[in-house]
């Protein structure tokens, strides 16, 4: 199984355990052994010719009574530990420790010993036979595998720690469920469905109850387990088997799809996209857990969205497109939360999948995504947050630049950022300030068209807005933010070679609005 080569390393630290362990108890045997010899070697394994049925007996009822009440105590602690880390996170750790082949081994090995022991005392107490092949060699045997069951009792208990340590649970979710699909096409792919959405399922269940732990690092590990696995299973796609990609009963009756429009299913059945829709929910339903408070775990989330989007950009459009459109939801889900942090981390994010996307050739979903921005940087003025608009048109601004040597991209998205603005919108002096960089950047390019379109949008606003926006740019020494933040960048910040190019925006300016007057 793929949760036994994740745990390889593990289990060869406990074998080295058990190992050591092992060694020192032989050291202290022969030392016993030489001691008893009054300092002569004496033969460890002498004793057995001449020891007595009715000690035999005796020893191994003893021995059988101790295993059995360690067997006991090992299930019964060993239970507790599972339980309670069953309940805090998920159910399936129970399932993962049943199955697993460690934990069924060692059970095992202590019932046989105690079984070992109890025959082997009921065979002594028989009528004596002809002479064994090893003298008392059962009794060695038992008294062997005994030694074994204690010896192994610190290596298990560390190795069943570890196994349902969460950060282990979810490496072992995510590692079935990728085999799982793996093995999709020589298995009941229907069974196969259900059993990765259950394990999704999972995965979201651990990422949420460790939120409501305070737990986030875990909650970010299991984010990173679900986006890794739909990042696996995409670079997968071309083995699976049709089935696999076919919107079936399963799939129709699930909680994230049940609900949904009929064209927007069919949407996915014509794409078979229905396994990245179901990642991605949950990521949504994720996300709008940590709004507010967990906003580690919703830049996380927005991180690996870009990551997928990014990875998977060229060759699977439609996961690009699922991708922005979760985009979209972080976004809303942040603006209705009145999260202005959360949503400040989620458009960047999405501004880098914007240059990346222009950077694979691919300007239209770029479009997209300067088009968005500005959508819900308007709808955060609207409600209250005007702060995001501001950094809405800095992000924009960013795009326009990534799409400098593109000028039909180039031309369009720098339309967009000219039109960010709306009537009633506050914090414009962020929007100017944007506007106003943007036009020292193609300045210092010598690229004045550019510049005099933004000096032309420009040109009608307040005086009074623009010499302040002018003053923080020209005073602003520092290009990083004195708070501390993901993306630590000062926005009233310009470059010297920039700064020195401010005299001729303006100038622009001036010289636009003169002749607005003019012929008005």
């Amino acid at each position: 199984m793929a949760a036994d080569a994740v745990d390889e390393r593990e289990r060869s630290t406990g074998l080295r355990g058990f190992a050591q362990l092992l060694a020192f108890a032989v050291a202290l045997l022969a030392l016993a052994s030489w001691l008893e010899g009054s300092g002569a070697w004496r033969h460890p394994l002498r004793w057995l010719a001449s020891l007595g049925s009715d000690d035999a007996l005796a020893v191994l009822a003893g021995s059988a009574q101790i295993v059995a009440g360690v067997l006991a105590i090992l299930i019964t602690v060993v239970a507790i530990v599972v339980e309670l880390a069953a309940n805090r996170y998920t159910h399936r750790i129970t399932q993962l420790f049943v199955r697993d082949r460690v934990n069924v081994a060692v059970m095992a090995f202590f019932v046989l010993t105690t079984v070992l022991c109890v025959w082997l005392a009921v065979v002594l107490s028989g009528e004596a036979e002809a002479a064994p092949i090893l003298p008392r060699g059962g009794f060695l045997l038992a008294m062997g595998m005994m030694t074994a069951c204690l010896l192994m009792l610190l290596p298990y208990f560390a190795y069943v720690f570890h196994f349902v340590s969460p950060h282990q649970v979810i490496r072992r979710i995510r590692a079935e469920s990728l085999a799982r699909v793996r093995e999709a096409g020589g298995r009941d792919v229907r069974a196969t469905k259900r059993a990765v959405i259950d394990a999704v399922e999972e995965l979201e269940d651990v990422a949420r109850s460790a939120m409501q732990h305070s737990d986030r690092g875990i909650a970010m590990a299991a984010v990173e387990a679900l986006a890794s696995l739909l990042d696996d299973v995409t670079r997968l796609r071309g083995e699976l088997p049709v089935q696999w990609f076919v919107v079936d009963d399963a799939i129709a009756r699930d909680a994230d799809f049940v609900a949904m429009a009929a064209p927007a299913l069919d949407e996915i059945a014509r794409e078979g996209s229905w396994f990245e829709a179901k990642i991605l929910r949950q990521c949504l339903a994720l996300f709008g857990d940590a709004v507010g408070s967990a906003r580690d775990v919703a830049s996380m989330i927005a991180i690996h969205t870009r990551r997928l989007a990014e990875s998977h950009a060229l060759s699977q459009p439609p996961l690009l497109e699922l991708c922005q459109r979760a985009f979209h939801s972080y976004l809303r889900a942040a603006i209705n939360a009145r999260d202005p942090r959360t949503a400040y981390y989620v458009l960047h994010q999405y501004r880098l999948l914007g240059v990346e996307l222009i950077g694979k050739g691919l300007e239209p979903a770029a479009l997209e995504v300067a088009s968005r921005i500005r959508f819900y940087g308007r709808l955060a003025s609207a409600s209250e947050l005007p702060f995001l608009l501001e950094v809405g048109a800095y992000d924009i601004a960013h795009l326009v630049e990534a799409a400098a040597d593109k000028p039909a991209a180039r031309d369009a998205l720098l339309e967009v950022l000219l039109a960010i603005d709306h009537e009633g919108a506050e914090n414009l002096l962020g929007v100017r300030r944007a506007q106003i960089q943007l036009a020292t950047f193609f300045l210092v390019r010598g690229e004045a068209e550019p510049a005099r379109r933004i000096a032309a949008d420009l040109a009608g606003e307040r005086r009074g807005l623009l010499l302040t926006a002018r003053e923080e740019l020209e005073h602003e020494a520092s290009p990083h933010y004195w708070e501390i933040t993901d993306r630590g960048t000062n926005f009233s910040y310009l470059p010297p070679e920039r700064r020195a190019k401010l005299g001729e925006f303006f100038a622009l300016v001036a010289i636009t609005a003169r002749r607005a007057s003019e012929k008005a």
